[in-house]
């Protein structure tokens, strides 16, 4: 570890375990920031994608929090910046399908906790990013990438996740309010809205992944590390000058 990696701080990328998040996780590690693995649930998954940067010299810790809870949140943050040293970004991309079903057929519990998790949380992260960050409070600015989704356009076909597409939709629109009440506090904030990514959630929608290979110009789906890269340069500083911009990172769909 150099002293410039130091220097550029902690990231935090909820939900890292596995799929986009472990990849955006091991590319931020490459680019030189200590990394939060956040986990709920998926311990080993965490450790293992630790384990991975660290086997390349890299600053990485697993860190379970609910992002639906703000107790967890404020915890993780803490313990962020107490092992790896001042917070330079945030990757909200922790979120879950919820429900594959008719809205007709959706259960109140089931909308609750997909609501919780994929708007409640990322806002809840936000708040604790800005706090620590934010020039106003005492921080040095910073970045905020909030991983939405192509679903936020209702793309055609019926796949029973209309209250996941709305989640998705609000985040985009969360991301780019977000860039201007903290612009002048030295804060960016930014979405990338991935299309159909090779991760353990396409495969298990098999008609989404279908359909998306039939439709995309490229005649594939995405790969993980191919939004990690956008998100790597959102981050950086050569994005310095973009903010309140969603990027659609899904072959041309």
């Amino acid at each position: 570890m150099t002293a410039t990696d130091q220097d550029k701080g902690a990231v935090i990328v909820t939900g890292a375990s596995r799929g986009i998040g472990a990849a955006i996780a091991e590319r931020l590690a490459d680019d030189g920031y200590g990394v939060v693995v956040n986990y709920a649930a998926d311990a080993e998954g965490a450790e293992s994608v630790v384990s991975a940067i660290r086997a390349k010299g890299g600053r990485a810790e697993a860190v379970r929090a609910d992002v639906a809870s703000e107790r967890d949140v404020e915890a993780m943050f803490g313990r962020a910046q107490e092992q790896l040293g001042p917070l330079t970004a945030l990757v909200n991309n922790a979120g879950s399908v919820g429900e594959r079903a008719h809205i007709d057929e959706q259960h109140e519990d089931a909308l609750n906790r997909l609501m919780q998790v994929n708007v409640v949380g990322p806002m809840l992260c936000a708040k604790h990013a800005v706090q620590a960050m934010s020039t106003a409070h005492g921080g040095h600015g910073g970045s905020i990438v909030t991983i939405a989704s192509l679903a936020a356009q209702a793309p055609p076909g019926d796949w029973g996740v209309v209250p996941y597409e709305a989640t998705k939709g609000a985040l985009v629109t969360f991301a780019r309010g977000l860039s201007s009440e903290v612009a002048s506090e030295g804060i960016r904030s930014n979405s990338v809205s991935p299309g159909a990514i090779e991760t353990a959630m396409s495969a298990s929608t098999p008609d989404v992944r279908d359909f998306t290979v039939q439709q995309s110009p490229l005649g594939r789906i995405g790969r993980p590390d191919e939004i990690a890269n956008a998100v790597s340069w959102l981050i950086s500083p050569e994005a310095s000058y973009v903010t309140g911009t969603d990027i659609t990172v899904a072959g041309g769909l």
